[in-house]
């Protein structure tokens, strides 16, 4: 990424290159500008060595700007949504660029509901951006400044409230957290803490000197996973730097993943309550079939954290997430939330009296494959398109290139959702094709029982790509 990426929900970019202080005024700038609601606008940062100085950048704009603002200096991503709604602030910037390298940062906007501001907001607040629209009032307008002394508590309140915090606690739970020098551990300890658990935690400054790579997936928490099984942790919980995403580790050192985060919280929830719940539709079916095991109803937005949100508070859904680790609880907020799964998870083994490997097996067994297509910018809606007629003119995609090496079950017609992309569902597997809007390249998700039938489909996708980029 050589470019300053603006997106509807904020932007990021390269510390010093793309992303420099003067970026951040005249983003923070617009979304003072853009902000209807009077009030207070809340800042914070991931711990990222880079975020203080964009933190300042941001603040002095806002002030400039007539506003007061509250300062939370290092919290995740959720606790800011937390904070917005607890002292009525106008809305809130995030200086985080989440599981990307330490080289990027970015920021993050949340309205005055205290979630990430949607599509249409994001739109508007870009569009200032890139026409350098600001409002800075005179000197004796300018707004103050004033650092939090209390960022945590009614997140870990909200938190708390939705488990049996008792019968955790009666359990001792040994826990390792790796906050990896994020802004996990400043909720994550004194969470675990009030919960009962003996934890032990790693990176727990939060300076952004990333003990391994940010992004929690199995390679880059090998490490993490050889000291959860020399100690035999009863739970592992691994979160990004921002702390909105959690990926799981077994007492074994086996990688649970993060797909499996929000199934285990899906299973708690609705073990309790069914109802209707909003996964995106690159989320594992594990969160259709939990919902059915109950009675409850699963539907679908489109990728991004926001959209999930719009669908909860639409649909009135009583849980959801994303597949990448992030459960959202409407009762704490709508935001991705790695303390909402943390807690969630330790009352699911507490409350079934099994450990989190266990559980991990009961759930329903998918496999996910994940690829990107280079093509040219035109041809993508090529192929979508191609896909879309590919599936309503034959039985099974599986007819064409790669037909000789799937089986003879994989009959029937798909069931096409475009509202993002393409996704195509049969009974036992799906596949999601989506176009990037800032890059030549579309990215492609499968889901299948088998890891085989998975890669079989990410393949088809690839035959057909390939016979339009470079037609014979």
């Amino acid at each position: 990424m050589n470019e300053l990426i603006v997106s509807v929900s904020g932007l990021r970019g390269i510390v010093g290159e793309t992303l420099t202080p003067l970026v951040a005024v005249r983003y923070a700038a617009a979304f003072a500008h853009m902000l209807a609601t009077p009030g207070p606008i809340i800042i914070s940062r991931d711990g990222r060595s880079s975020g203080s100085a964009l933190a300042f950048a941001a603040a002095s704009a806002v002030m400039a700007s007539g506003r007061e603002v509250l300062d939370a200096d290092v919290a995740a991503t959720p606790t800011t949504g937390v904070l917005v709604r607890q002292h009525r602030a106008a809305g809130g910037i995030q200086i985080s660029a989440s599981h990307n390298p330490p080289a990027y940062n970015g920021i993050k906007l949340f309205g005055n509901d205290g979630r990430v501001v949607n599509a249409q907001v994001g739109a508007a607040i870009a569009s200032a951006f890139h026409d350098s629209a600001a409002t800075f009032v005179e000197a004796k307008r300018v707004g103050s400044w004033r650092r939090l002394a209390d960022t945590t508590s009614a997140h870990l309140e909200r938190v708390a409230g939705t488990v049996d915090v008792d019968a955790i606690r009666a359990k001792g739970f040994r826990v390792l957290l790796d906050a990896n020098h994020g802004a996990g551990a400043v909720l994550g300890r004194p969470l675990l803490e009030h919960l009962g658990c003996k934890i032990s935690v790693l990176g727990e400054m939060p300076n952004g000197q990333f003990a391994h790579p940010p992004e929690p997936t199995a390679a880059n928490l090998a490490d993490v996973a050889h000291r959860a099984a020399a100690e035999e942790f009863d739970v592992t919980f691994c979160q990004d730097p921002d702390a909105d995403r959690l990926a799981i580790i077994d007492a074994r050192g086996s990688y649970i993943g993060e797909e499996m985060t929000l199934a285990l919280t899906l299973e708690n929830r609705l073990s309790r309550q069914s109802g209707l719940i909003v996964t995106n539709c690159s989320t594992s079916r594990m969160a259709v079939d939990i919902a059915d095991k109950y009675g409850g109803q699963c539907i679908m937005s489109a990728v991004g954290e926001a959209n999930v949100a719009d669908l909860m508070v639409e649909r009135h859904a009583i849980y959801g997430g994303e597949g990448n680790g992030g459960p959202i609880d409407p009762r704490v907020g709508y935001v991705r939330d790695s303390f909402v799964g943390m807690a969630q998870i330790l009352e699911l083994m507490a409350a079934r009296d099994l450990s989190i490997s266990q559980l991990a097996a009961a759930m329903p067994t998918y496999h996910i494959v994940k690829s990107t297509i280079l093509i040219s910018r035109p041809n993508i809606s090529r192929l979508l398109n191609e896909l879309g007629n590919i599936l309503h003119q034959i039985d099974s995609p599986w007819k064409g290139p790669a037909a000789n090496q799937l089986s003879a079950t994989d009959n029937g017609k798909a069931t096409i959702n475009r509202q993002d992309g393409l996704r195509a569902d049969w009974a036992d597997r799906w596949v999601l094709v989506r176009g990037s809007n800032t890059e030549p390249i579309v990215r492609v998700v499968a889901e299948a029982r088998t890891h085989a039938a998975a890669q079989q489909l990410c393949n088809w996708v690839n035959d057909v790509a390939r016979s339009i980029e470079n037609p014979l």
